[in-house]
């Protein structure tokens, strides 16, 4: 066996290898020796089954751990002879070339070390900003929409019909064919009219009943319907409604602050103002960073700092890009890619740029985030998907769950570990 092994740079190893046939020979035969041990083969005592028994009945399987255990020992002799470490490795080698030839196997392959990065100085990079104001006519709006979102639904003083944004109180029955469903029944039920809760078209019939009036509403179950044996069929809801309510303008008065604010009873009217501009202004200071400033610190550190690459996490994150692209393709122009080599690698040299600053940028993060002990733990970036997927009204346990078997919480953690770094060094809450 012949091994040569190079730094190509700082990051990236070249091993070029001729492993003998007689080397994987010599594999196969302490394999099959030590499976002959513990094999049960018709014919043979345990422990006493012939070498060439084994070899004809596992070649295959044998050739291939020795193959595998040839490379093994090519990576281990180039990492010793360079003094590399299991910590400096990053990711699995990538072959160049691995070719049987007649008294062998020749083969290439590189293998990607942690970049050396000296981060000074990132400080005076720091975008500034203006910092945000709220404006009176903003908090205005912002609160009128709160009062009117939280306004109670009171009874109404007149007679008249059913309208869009009432809350209506009723009984209904629902049925398919003429015959009752599960979970089809209900009185007493209190809907807001407009809200989308039921089927489509039911909310829509109910607009201009009036109090004590019975009617059958016709409608259809979505295809998707979550209930299989309704999905797609026409059903009759008869609906009885009982009562209208309708909202009553509200004031920011001492039970609205209650409400909006419970639990504190030193709140006030100004109380509540206050705590809405402070959201308003988290919101822009939130746009400002996510459109503005955290592109522009990424672009600066980026630019500024200069270091060698691992190539094949280049490769990776290009294969990543790739098939985000293609996802967006329709079915004909993806054919165009097939078995075009040249059309593919066209498509890989137009992401090739932007791979390699997205992959300079995770680094260069990294590398600050241990510089300055930003750090993100597990429950952090549970709590944080648990609490967006209660704001989307999603379950959040299946949130998780989905996040686990994707293997999507590392980018999740990576990204919470970015924002806190980033906001610190520009110097704003985020």
């Amino acid at each position: 066996m012949t091994i040569t092994a190079t730094k190509t740079d700082t990051a990236n190893v070249l091993v070029v290898a001729k492993i003998d046939a007689a080397d994987i020979e010599k594999n196969i035969t302490k394999a099959a020796k030590h499976l002959a041990k513990t094999a049960s083969v018709d014919g043979f005592r345990k422990g006493k089954v012939p070498i060439a028994t084994i070899k004809k009945m596992y070649g295959a399987q044998l050739e291939q751990d020795a193959e595998n255990q040839a490379i093994q020992e090519v990576i281990d002799t180039a990492k010793k002879d360079l003094g590399i470490t299991a910590a400096d490795i990053i990711a699995e080698p990538t072959f160049k070339k691995y070719e049987k030839v007649e008294d062998g196997i020749e083969t290439e392959l590189t293998i990607s070390l942690r970049p050396t990065i000296e981060v000074e100085g990132y400080e005076k990079l720091a975008p500034t900003y203006d910092e945000p104001t709220v404006e009176d006519t903003e908090l205005e709006e912002r609160l009128n929409k709160l009062l009117e979102s939280n306004a109670p639904f009171k009874k109404l003083t007149e007679e008249r019909a059913l309208e869009n944004s009432d809350q209506a109180t009723f009984d209904f029955i629902g049925k398919v064919d003429g015959v009752e469903f599960d979970g089809g029944k209900a009185e007493g039920f209190e809907l807001v009219i407009g809200s989308g809760q039921f089927i489509p078209g039911f909310e829509e019939q109910m607009v201009g009943m009036n109090k004590g009036e019975t009617k059958d509403l016709t409608v259809t179950f979505p295809e998707a319907y979550q209930a299989a044996d309704l999905a797609g069929k026409a059903s009759v809801f008869t609906v009885t409604l009982h009562e209208i309510k309708a909202k009553s303008s509200a004031q920011l008065d001492e039970e609205m602050v209650k409400k909006l604010i419970p639990g504190d009873e030193s709140a006030t009217a100004d109380t509540v103002k206050e705590k809405v501009a402070e959201q308003i202004k988290s919101e822009k200071v939130s746009k400002l960073y996510n459109e503005t400033l955290k592109p522009q610190l990424i672009e600066a550190l980026v630019a500024e700092y200069h270091f060698d690459l691992p190539q094949n996490i280049i490769e990776q994150e290009i294969d990543a890009q790739i098939n985000n692209k293609a996802r967006e393709m329709s079915e004909e122009e993806l054919a165009t890619y097939k078995g075009n080599n040249e059309k593919i690698d066209e498509l890989r040299d137009s992401v090739r740029e932007d791979a390699t600053k997205s992959v300079k940028a995770t680094f260069l993060v990294d590398a600050l985030a241990k510089k300055e002990g930003i750090v993100v733990n597990d429950q952090e970036v549970s709590q944080t998907i648990y609490y967006e997927a209660m704001i989307s009204g999603q379950d959040p346990q299946q949130v998780i769950e989905y996040y686990q078997q994707n293997n999507l919480l590392p980018a999740v953690k990576m990204g919470m570990i970015e924002d806190k770094l980033f906001a610190k060094i520009i110097g704003i809450e985020n």
